[in-house]
């Protein structure tokens, strides 16, 4: 073999083995809508996907954002066609699935209440005198689904976030358990600025705890080293400041944040 042929098959090798890092470099995440956390009509792609992209690039990673119905994201990511999926609720039955990151960020889940009740409470008996709207496909949290199955709650079931807060503008319903950045940009969105005037969120949070997750198929080899090395990033841009500086750009009023 020639000294010239060996050459060119070394640099054939070599650009494969390059193509190949560079290629294990980028990671692919299916996702789905949520604004203001995940959609296409933002730059940043919403916040959770602007902490996603920003934690993994800090790791030296490239991400490509597919948009999908939530469901289909899921099913897929789990059998592998996609290296991830962002950003998912902790469900105990996800930890055998998946690869699941340190938390994303905390969801702000509060009432949100017709402004004239002047709606006070402390735990959820207190919420019992009240016309609750809730999504039936929504988990809240056990003790409050319990109450509304048995009928402890008086609810008012929606198909989605705007058709909760559609009853809540008309008087059909006089609170409802929302995420408050979600509830925030449906109104800014969807509704008149009269509408948004209407209603209020109090400052107790009915969960301190839902945290949420990058979560990575267990099927490819190198993926738990994906997870370290997000979480890495993840560490590096909460302690920059970044991190906080992306979450700033909540759509709520001062007015709705925690007092």
């Amino acid at each position: 073999m020639s000294k010239q042929i060996r050459w060119a098959l070394c640099v054939v090798v070599g650009l494969s083995a390059a193509a190949a890092t560079a290629e294990d470099r980028v990671v692919r995440i299916a996702t789905g809508e949520l604004p203001p956390y995940a959609t296409q009509a933002r730059p940043d792609g919403g916040m959770a996907l602007a902490i996603v992209r920003s934690a993994f690039e800090l790791a030296g990673y490239r991400i490509e954002y597919t948009f999908l119905p939530w469901s289909r994201a899921l099913a897929e990511t789990r059998i592998g066609k996609w290296d991830a999926t962002a950003y998912w609720g902790h469900k105990p039955e996800y930890d055998s699935q998946f690869y699941l990151s340190d938390n994303v960020l905390t969801e702000q889940w509060a009432m949100v209440y017709r402004k004239e009740l002047g709606l006070k409470w402390s735990v959820l008996d207190d919420l019992r005198p009240y016309r609750m709207a809730t999504v039936p496909d929504y988990t809240y949290t056990p003790e409050l689904r319990a109450m509304i199955k048995s009928g402890s709650i008086k609810a008012e079931p929606a198909p989605n976030d705007a058709a909760v807060l559609k009853l809540l503008t008309l008087g059909r319903a006089d609170v409802a358990p929302m995420e408050l950045s979600v509830a925030c940009e449906l109104l800014k969105t969807q509704f008149t600025d009269a509408d948004f005037q209407k209603l209020a969120a109090h400052p107790k949070r009915i969960t301190e705890s839902f945290t949420t997750h990058l979560m990575v198929n267990r099927t490819h080899s190198g993926n738990a080293q994906k997870v370290a090395d997000f979480n890495a990033g993840l560490k590096k841009l909460r302690e920059s400041g970044e991190y906080a500086r992306l979450l700033e750009k909540s759509p709520c009023p001062e007015s709705w944040r925690r007092r």
